[in-house]
């Protein structure tokens, strides 16, 4: 299969022309020929490399009426991802060969991403006891990265051993930073607004404790330390502070915590309720600084999928959690690249691949991803109109899910194909199968 783009910018340079042929990238350059090829028109469009999301949730198996994993890989394609890691908080868990496998194999089965597992740190993600890590890292699966996401490896003995266990795999222990403590019964951000709703507040300092901690941790083991979905202002710069000493750590910003606020509470919409819960304009402004800085390094979806039933029951007894794979680039590019009132420094595509391809790939040690279209490269990419805006509608995403909170919301910027070692996934905005 040979596909040939003409007139396409390879992250944001100048317009060049892109032959794809088996797999890889073949040739780029003006002018190129290529008989019998299937053309693109790229005038106008960006390629970048195929985008790699370390927090997605597809909720096979267990939860099949809220996702799968055929449908969220449909939306991965469709938001121009050619990678996604999946997490473990499925029904069974994710906490042994066995399952990760499972999950594994049905992404080769759907074949327009590559799935790839993350694996519990403890059994049935109870925080009790350590899952089965070399096990999984051993697995036809390769686990590289372990996290009991949705709770917090809270007790600072089994972080310690799951750090030092993964570091002979040079794997990476996902945090979701929560101390459980301080968010009991929480609802949403501590803070004004929670007041005046007279909702229990979710206060920074629980993320920030924990992310303080597992800093030292990682210090004293020497293991590499992910922190998911980084929302707070202080957060922020307790990474700063832990990447200034040399600790081994990374950290990933969702796009809705680049873009929304806790005032989205006062619409009593429950589709705003997620965790870490939307924090302040303060926190936002923050997080979109640090990520530019890279002292945020990656943007990361947190995709959780809900059923309605989990969702359209009344704040307090919703679950929390939005969709992100369909529009996580297009948020990026309204939060970070377009131009802003306030002058701020922004993305440049360049950037904006290397925060979303090609650092998430190398944090998840996904060798056939994140690199740029060269040739020799394998033909993993996305291309994006970047001039096109769209009309963010639930009933026209690929998830079974409907929760998004940008229903309604005109977004900059489209994915129009998405290529998977070659073999095009999604083509004039559509999938292919």
């Amino acid at each position: 299969m040979t596909h040939l783009i003409r007139n396409v910018s390879i992250v944001g340079a100048e317009p060049t022309d892109l032959l794809i042929r088996g797999g890889v990238v073949e040739a780029v350059g003006p002018d190129l020929d290529a008989p019998g090829a299937t053309i693109i028109d790229g005038t106008g469009l960006i390629a970048l490399p195929g985008l790699v999301d370390l927090h997605t949730h597809l909720r096979e198996p267990g939860r099949e009426d809220a996702e799968t994993v055929l449908t969220g890989s449909r939306a991965a394609a469709l938001g121009g991802y050619t990678a996604v890691c999946a997490m473990a908080n499925t029904t069974p868990v994710a906490d042994s060969a066995a399952v990760v496998e499972q999950v594994f194999w049905l992404g080769r089965e759907a074949g327009l991403v590559d799935v790839q597992p993350i694996g519990a740190v403890t059994i049935g993600l109870a925080g009790a006891e350590l899952a089965a890590i070399d096990a999984m890292a051993g697995s036809a699966a390769r686990v590289r990265i372990f996290s009991d996401d949705g709770i917090c490896v809270h007790d600072p003995q089994l972080m310690r051993q799951a750090l030092q266990i993964v570091s002979a795999y040079d794997g990476v222990i996902a945090q979701h930073a929560e101390e459980p403590r301080l968010t009991v019964g929480a609802q949403m951000n501590d803070g004004d607004i929670s007041a005046r709703l007279g909702l229990v507040g979710w206060p920074a300092v629980a993320e920030e404790a924990i992310i303080a901690r597992d800093t030292l941790l990682a210090e004293h083991t020497g293991a590499r330390l992910h922190i998911c979905h980084v929302s707070t202002k202080g957060s922020v710069e307790i990474i700063r502070w832990a990447k200034a000493r040399g600790v081994r750590i990374t950290a990933e910003v969702t796009p809705h915590h680049l873009l929304l606020t806790d005032e989205r509470a006062l619409t009593h919409d429950a589709v705003f309720k997620v965790n870490p819960p939307l924090r302040t304009a303060e926190d936002v402004a923050a997080l979109r600084a640090a990520l530019v800085e890279g002292v945020i390094d990656v943007v990361a979806t947190d995709h959780a999928p809900h059923a309605s039933a989990d969702k359209d029951c009344g704040w307090t007894s919703a679950r929390p959690g939005m969709l992100g794979l369909e529009t996580a680039l297009s948020v990026v590019v309204e939060a970070c690249v377009r131009p802003d009132a306030a002058g701020s420094a922004r993305l440049t595509w360049s950037d904006v691949a290397e925060r979303m391809s090609r650092r998430p790939a190398r944090i998840a040690g996904l060798d056939d991803h994140g690199h740029d279209p060269a040739p020799g490269a394998p033909a993993n990419l996305t291309l994006v109109d970047p001039g096109t805006a769209w009309l963010v509608a639930p009933d026209a995403l690929a998830s079974k899910s409907g929760n998004t909170p940008y229903a309604g919301m005109e977004l900059p910027a489209r994915v129009v194909a998405t290529f998977l070692r070659g073999v095009p996934t999604v083509l004039a905005g559509k999938l292919v199968k």
